[in-house]
């Protein structure tokens, strides 16, 4: 049995040591380093509701 400490990444996918990450700046799931020095803070998941426009209210 092989353990690993590898984690995907919620911004791109890839997979990457958990060591070497940081949290999404939302909701705090694993953003690889690679993508946070390229200046992503938020995860795929958080970006689309951030994105996304909310019904306005009546």
């Amino acid at each position: 049995m092989t353990t690993t400490d590898a984690m995907q990444c919620r911004a791109c996918g890839r997979e990457e040591r958990a060591s070497e990450g940081y949290p999404c700046s939302n909701c705090g799931t694993f953003i690889r380093q690679v993508c946070n020095m390229r200046g992503i803070v938020l995860c795929k998941r958080c970006q689309e509701e951030e994105t996304t426009p909310r019904p306005a209210r009546s």
